[in-house]
């Protein structure tokens, strides 16, 4: 390799990386300036070196060499990557500040334009745009005079605050909420009570008294000649078509639906809506509801109102339902988020609950309960001809012509599988029998399937209830009594023994100490998970049952000395309330008197301490369940005599009703009658 060549290749390098990046010329000129010759090849090598950004072993590789051409190329290549880089790194720069001229270029053409136009009167800015947005929203809309003021007076604050400022969204988001409600605008009900009739009938089996007020509610929009709203309560056990049956009454009055659940709700923001100045602040569920509608007379659904949360840190949800509830307060509802009144007693609101001992009294009081009862087996057997098998079929594509279930496994299916109250179970159940029918209808092909009471088990399975009651003939000490549940009637047992041979006892001559400690003075062990009151009904029922025995057979004191346990089967289920005091009573007096009482014999009913029959609630559940269990007779209360009148006939076939006043007129029935 010829030095003069390297050496002159050397030289032009170092040139091109100075025409490239004048930075350089001054590192050389540091470098002359600081006593480095450049006047040989050797001093050339390490000057270029020195200007290079190679590593530190790089150089030291240069410095090392003592071959003056091999010194030189070994400084050429750090040079040349060195100039690589230099154009690279100019190329990099040279597109960036295109790029970024570009997009100031762009800004800059748009900023003209804008103002261009705008001084053409061709377009708005931001805030006048926004201003016309919230003011074209007010057109059609008869929006009150004091919401008015609250809107004008957010627009003149809006053209004042600063676009990027938090308080710019707010207002927006706030103004959006005001402009996007439906101020004045009411849908007209359908007030034709024949087509209201039909399509409550076709969606929906039984429930006169639903239907009754729906087409009484119609009847009076149509002579008021305007629309009104109500507020109801549908109360009875799940699945029997509460909140279905709401939806129908939406679309037989026209109006629009809307629903929400308030079960396990705790914050009152959720009804209140949150105050403006939280971050993610929004109206209540009913300012929603509004803006969904786009009217100011929906049918407003809240389900699960007794599952309601009750106080707790975020307050009291039942409280902010009042002022929504009430039919006096409900016309200026006061939303935390708004803070303006909105009307809503054009709404119709519709409540459902299972219980209402839950429910606070105050919000109780401002609705008008609607019972809906549980179905009896013929009234199953008619809904599920003809509401689930035809819903069951459009859902699996299974036509009439593939599959017939017979009325006797219909009927098989709701006393063996599905005895609750509702339908629910009942509707899986039928779904479970066509989808086993479309599954063997595309593996096998073949015939139409007939569903019968000899093949039904192929298709739901074993019967979950084998036997109607505990005690097809009760013994003495025991006695068939009818409770009332959130989920329907249902029969219960009052079991009832002494745990003392009383038998070893001369009871006859026996003298009964005042002793507490005596083992002659009798207690009373009361088992089954009962609550209080249910406990304070039986330890009156055991008192007037003493007192009963003692006026009919002064000489057996079987219950007074007697170690008395009742038990309620079965032992993990809750049970509470005062209606089975005279169930109690009646198996006590059984066990004392060492008799069975009648057989196919249940009763309910509230005993004072002096033997009345007090009035209970849930006759129609009750009745039903009695009759579920092929029980024939039964005993209730005279004052709920009403509430057996008002059922319908199909209910009351088969049943001998006896409707006592004092425990001396069940006495004859349960015992006399024998």
């Amino acid at each position: 390799m010829n030095p003069l060549a390297l050496t002159a290749e050397l030289v032009k390098t170092i040139r091109d990386i100075v025409a490239l990046n004048p930075f350089y010329r001054e590192s050389i000129a540091a470098l002359i300036h600081s006593g480095q010759r450049a006047d040989h090849p050797v001093y050339l090598s390490d000057l270029g070196a020195a200007l290079t950004s190679a590593e530190g072993p790089e150089q030291q590789a240069v410095m090392e060499e003592m071959n003056i051409p091999n010194r030189l190329m070994l400084t050429l290549n750090l040079l040349k990557k060195e100039l690589e880089m230099s154009r690279l790194q100019q190329k990099i720069g040279k597109e960036v500040e295109e790029k970024v001229n570009k997009q100031h270029r762009k800004f800059m053409l748009m900023e003209q334009l804008r103002v261009i136009k705008k001084e053409l009167g061709l377009e708005k800015d931001d805030k006048e745009a926004m201003n016309d947005k919230f003011r074209t929203r007010l057109k059609d809309l008869n929006v009150p005079a004091h919401v008015k003021i609250v809107i004008d007076e957010e627009l003149e604050r809006l053209n004042v605050l600063e676009k990027h400022s938090a308080e710019f969204n707010i207002c927006t988001n706030y103004l959006d909420w005001l402009t996007n409600l439906p101020w004045g605008k009411i849908s007209e009900d359908k007030t034709d009570l024949d087509y209201a009739q039909k399509v409550l009938d076709e969606d929906h089996h039984g429930m006169e008294d639903i239907k009754k007020r729906i087409l009484e509610f119609i009847a009076v929009s149509h002579l008021k000649k305007s629309t009104h709203g109500k507020i109801l309560c549908f109360h009875g056990p799940p699945g029997v078509g509460k909140t279905s049956v709401a939806k129908s009454i939406a679309r037989a009055l026209d109006r629009q639906y809307f629903r929400f659940s308030v079960g396990g709700m705790h914050d009152t923001a959720e009804i209140k809506g949150h105050r403006r100045t939280y971050v993610g602040a929004m109206p209540g569920k009913m300012i929603q509801c509004l803006k969904k509608t786009k009217t100011e007379n929906p049918l407003v659904l809240i389900d699960e109102i007794d599952k309601l949360g009750r106080g707790g840190f975020h307050g009291d949800p039942s409280a902010a339902l009042l002022e929504m509830l009430d039919p006096e307060q409900n016309a200026y509802f006061l939303d935390h988020y708004l803070d303006v009144s909105v009307d809503l007693s054009k709404v119709l609101f519709i409540c459902t609950a299972n219980v209402l001992h839950t429910i606070p009294e105050p919000l109780r009081d401002r609705m008008e309960v609607i019972e809906v009862s549980g179905y009896v087996a013929e009234e199953k057997l008619a809904i599920a001809k003809n509401y689930l098998i035809p819903i069951a079929s459009k859902q699996t594509a299974v036509k009439d012509d593939a599959i017939e279930i017979k009325d006797s496994a219909l009927m098989q299916l709701i006393k063996a599988y599905c005895r609750e109250s509702g339908v629910r179970n009942l509707q899986k159940h039928i779904e479970k029998i066509f989808r086993k029918v479309a599954f063997k209808i595309v593996k096998e092909g073949g015939n139409k399937v007939v569903v019968d009471d000899g093949n039904l088990q192929e298709f739901v399975g074993k019967p979950v209830y084998t036997t109607d009651r505990m005690y097809e003939l009760t013994p003495p000490g025991v006695s068939m009594g009818l409770a009332w549940t959130a989920s329907g009637g249902s029969v219960i047992f009052i079991e009832s023994r002494l745990i003392n041979p009383i038998e070893a006892l001369d009871t006859s001559t026996t003298t009964i100490k005042d002793d507490k400690n005596s083992r002659l003075n009798g207690s009373l062990t009361l088992t089954g998970k009962l609550g209080d009151v249910m406990k304070e009904s039986c330890t009156i029922a055991s008192t007037y049952a003493k007192s009963f025995l003692q006026q009919i057979d002064p000489n057996n004191r079987a219950l007074r000395i007697g170690h008395i346990h009742i038990h309620i089967p079965e032992g993990a289920t809750p049970k509470d309330g005062p209606s089975a005091g005279c169930t109690i009573v009646t198996a006590l007096l059984s066990l004392g008197l060492n008799k069975p009482i009648k057989q196919n014999v249940a009763m309910t009913g509230e005993v004072s301490l002096t033997g009345r029959i007090l009035p209970v609630g849930g006759i129609k559940e009750k009745v039903i369940a009695a009759k579920r269990a092929n029980v024939h007779t039964v005993i209730l209360p005279h004052e709920n005599q009403k509430d057996y009148n008002d059922l319908q006939d199909f209910i009351k076939d088969g049943l001998t009703i006896h409707f006592a006043k004092t425990y001396d007129e069940v006495y004859k029935i349960v015992f006399d009658d024998q």
